[in-house]
């Protein structure tokens, strides 16, 4: 079977010796940043962070260790509150995005009253992040701390920490690059086609620039949507902080935590997602 074709009005953002176009990748840099700008981009927000992620089976696993009530930190628009909510688990989840909780309460509402009445929505920022229940398993996932600015994640960790019961785990999962092959390569890019099922074909570029005097990134992503009358194009940008594996152990340290296990997974020769399930 031949490789998919990027489509040619997409040709102009690639850099001049081309790029990977993945077929299936499990781990894609996501928006963990920013909401969709309207509902066509959802489906690329949903490719990247959607009910289909990869994580969604380890996170499940662990809440049917620790059981709930579950805090989903950065739950967008229900990826794993709802899966959470239909599996019987009581769930909050936070948002800064409005329109992202009201698609959750809705895809809640249409699976039926049991899976609704068990999801709370709070909106918030996890910058100033104020927590009023007890929680067995606490979310950062889909990368949500590398959101949130180094100097704003100790305040964020104490709070969570507070926040969870005996025997509970807080779960996160973070990209860990390797410092000189940023150094040597500070951009990369990117192509892969979002799945869809309507009929429109879309295809994606995504370009990651990192800034390591900063520890900061930023991923540009063009798509591309092909109807049967016209094509969209669209830019979004999502900037996230490069995680010092570190800094995050010592964070997690002072804020109460320690880690009891990690589990890592290779997504090239120069980068890492790294899954940490943290107690108290």
């Amino acid at each position: 079977m031949s490789a998919p074709t990027v489509p040619a009005g997409l040709t102009s953002t690639l850099p001049s010796r081309g790029l990977p176009v993945p077929g299936t990748a499990p781990h894609l840099p996501g928006l963990e940043s920013v909401a969709p700008h309207d509902a066509g981009s959802g489906w690329l927000h949903d490719c990247l962070l959607g009910p289909h992620s990869a994580d969604i089976v380890p996170y499940l696993s662990l809440a049917r260790a620790t059981g709930g009530p579950v805090l989903d930190l950065g739950s967008g628009s229900g990826r794993l509150s709802v899966p959470f909510a239909r599996h019987g688990f009581a769930v909050e989840a936070v948002d800064r995005d409005q329109p992202s909780l009201t698609a959750l309460r809705a895809w809640a509402g249409r699976i039926g009253p049991r899976v609704h009445g068990l999801i709370r929505t709070t909106r918030a920022d996890l910058l100033r992040l104020r927590l009023r229940d007890e929680y067995q398993l606490a979310l950062l996932a889909g990368a949500m701390v590398a959101a949130v600015p180094p100097h704003s994640r100790p305040a964020m960790l104490r709070e969570i920490a507070a926040h969870l019961g005996a025997g509970g785990a807080l779960a996160l999962d973070y990209t860990a690059h390797d410092p000189a092959a940023l150094a040597e390569h500070p951009q990369r890019s990117w192509a892969f086609q979002v799945p869809r099922f309507d009929g429109v074909e879309e295809w994606v570029i995504a370009q990651q620039s990192f800034d390591l005097c900063a520890m900061s990134e930023r991923i540009t992503y063009h798509s591309s949507r092909t109807g049967k009358s016209s094509t969209h194009r669209v830019v979004l940008h999502t900037d996230k902080w490069i995680v010092d594996p570190a800094v995050l152990a010592s964070e997690l340290g002072a804020a109460g935590l320690h880690i009891s296990d990690r589990h890592q997974q290779r997504i090239d020769e120069r980068t890492q997602s790294v899954l940490l399930i943290c107690r108290a």
